[in-house]
């Protein structure tokens, strides 16, 4: 079958598709100049521990920051998060997994040996309120319910694989579940819709969700396919967000454990989860922290990565204050990391008309119109950013020059090749030495060198004067060095000069023994060229 010629083999014009967009590929999104809002600091901890749990309080008006390293739990608050005094849950032991009452006023937390303590925030050096004692091994999941105002029950888990649902006032488990798990216990999370359900994740891959009024049986267990290092249902109730290994994953629970979306957007472990609630729009974004230092921003509504973060260490928590303004991340090296989001003009001045219908405050003086006497006046204008269609008049840049060119414009000369004998690069000293050639100013150069600086142009020639690049150059220098300055090589103090005199001849002599090799080879492979060129 003949082949169609009436249409060319690739069309004349490439296909829509193909074309560049013609939208500026710079500008962000509004959800990234959101997050690119939050202005990055750091805590003085002076420790290196590592910072295993954070929890923000969900009733304080002021953020209020639970941090667990060490044998204590460290407490924040203000904005900027300011130290209280911290709460000391073991002399000996490790501190994990601080959690607030719905209410703001009791914390509790676990340690190494499974004894979990409940303390008053406002008093946090006057010892615990309720001692909890089941566990037998390390306790690393405390969580009060978070729905209904349920003051009075808590929920522990540990590295014993027991589960206790606990009646906190009077100190006695409600029911307990000896082997919840096949392995430790690291995660758990209450539900935000009822106060009676709980998750758990183990080691042992597996998820389970529990119902406390039903006691001892999960009501729903399905596997994460790794080990769980932290569980988080996200606000409506219905969906839990499991992290392990790489991988965070959101689940139906309603729907009876249904694997809803997989997000694999870290390259080392994920440690950590945590909801923030964005302040311009009202949304909540699932956050990822993991050990290799980013922080990922999901949008599990559209299923759809949004931002990252970027951290100088590995992170092992993380935690967003419930108005969303404060984001804290802690790593595994005692540091904790910081962002608090910049508001702009308009949002200060809403919480200004709300905070006016309750309480007085004093006004703040309007700003001075800007007057030509004034300074600020001609500098207005100096920040703004160019629009579309705008004509934009770039300033050039200013050329850096290096240390030998700044000399060569003063006219210093020898400075100016001993800085670029320093430097050690042979294309810069070639160049000056080029450059002193135009000038009539290499034989002085030579001649003016003290003993040490001698040494530093008779080891750079020795190093490259056999390279083709340089040779015809620094063949003539060197011989010019060796006529100029041969009373000082030859003198008492010229051992180390000699020695690289030495060394530059032994070069030589092995580049001539190159070149006589080449010329043989030449010679042999001449003949048989023209005896295969007359065939």
């Amino acid at each position: 079958m003949a082949a169609d010629t009436s249409k060319p083999l690739f069309p004349a014009a490439p296909h829509t598709s193909l074309l560049p967009s013609h939208g500026n590929p710079n500008r962000l999104s509004p959800e990234a100049t959101y997050w690119r809002n939050f202005r990055s600091s750091e805590l003085e901890t002076s420790s290196t521990y590592s910072v295993t749990h954070l929890a923000f309080s969900p009733a304080h008006a002021k953020p209020t920051l639970a941090a667990a390293w060490s044998s204590a739990v460290h407490l924040f608050t203000g904005d900027p998060l300011a130290p209280r005094p911290k709460v000391t849950v073991s002399k000996d032991d490790a501190a994990f997994s601080p959690s607030f009452r719905c209410d703001g006023a009791l914390l509790a937390a676990g340690d190494k040996k499974g004894v979990v303590r409940v303390f008053r925030v406002d008093k946090p050096t006057a010892g615990p309120l309720r001692t909890l004692s089941a566990h037998t091994a390390e306790t690393r999941v405390v969580c009060y319910p978070e729905a209904g105002g349920d003051k009075v029950h808590l929920l522990t888990a540990g590295n014993d694989a027991l589960l206790a649902y606990w009646d906190v006032p009077s100190e006695t488990p409600v029911f307990t579940v000896p082997a919840a798990h096949r392995d430790y216990i690291r995660a758990g999370a209450p539900s935000p819709v009822d106060h009676h359900l709980f998750a758990t994740g183990s080691y042992d891959q597996s998820v389970k969700l529990w119902d406390a009024r039903t006691g001892k049986a999960p009501a729903l267990s399905f596997s994460h396919g790794a080990s769980v290092e932290c569980v988080l249902f996200l606000p409506s109730g219905g969906l839990l967000a499991t992290a392990g290994g790489t991988t965070v994953k959101i689940w139906d629970v309603i729907g009876g454990g249904r694997l809803v979306h997989s997000v694999e957007s870290h390259v080392k472990t994920v440690f950590a989860l945590a909801l923030g609630k964005m302040g311009t729009t009202g949304e909540t974004r699932l956050l990822s922290a993991g050990s290799d230092g980013y922080v990922k921003c999901f949008d599990y509504g559209e299923l759809k990565m949004t931002h990252s973060m970027r951290y100088p260490k590995e992170l092992l928590s993380l935690a967003c204050s419930p108005c969303g303004t404060v984001l804290v991340a802690g790593s595994s090296k005692g540091d904790i990391f910081v962002r608090r989001r910049k508001k702009n003009a308009t949002e200060e001045e809403e919480e200004e008309v709300v905070s006016s219908e309750f309480a007085w405050t004093t006004p703040k003086p309007e700003k001075q119109a800007l007057k030509p006497s004034y300074y600020r006046y001609f500098l207005r204008g100096q920040n703004e950013k160019a629009k579309q269609g705008d004509f934009v008049i770039s300033r050039p840049k200013k050329v850096k020059f290096a240390e030998h060119d700044k000399l060569l414009r003063k006219f210093r000369h020898k400075e100016a090749l001993v800085s670029a004998l320093a430097k050690n690069n042979p294309r810069s000293v070639v160049a000056v030495m080029e450059e002193l050639v135009a000038r009539r100013k290499l034989v002085r150069c030579i001649g003016n060198l003290d003993v040490a600086e001698l040494g530093l142009l008779l080891d750079f020639l020795h190093r490259n004067t056999t390279l083709p690049r340089y040779a015809r150059l620094l063949l003539g220098v060197a011989n010019k060095v060796l006529e100029m300055r041969a009373e000082d090589i030859i003198s008492e103090d010229g051992g180390k000069l000699r020695g690289c005199v030495r060394n530059l001849k032994r070069m030589v002599m092995e580049e001539i023994q190159i070149q006589h090799t080449l010329q043989e080879i030449q010679g042999m492979i001449s003949p048989m060229l023209a005896l295969s060129a007359s065939r």
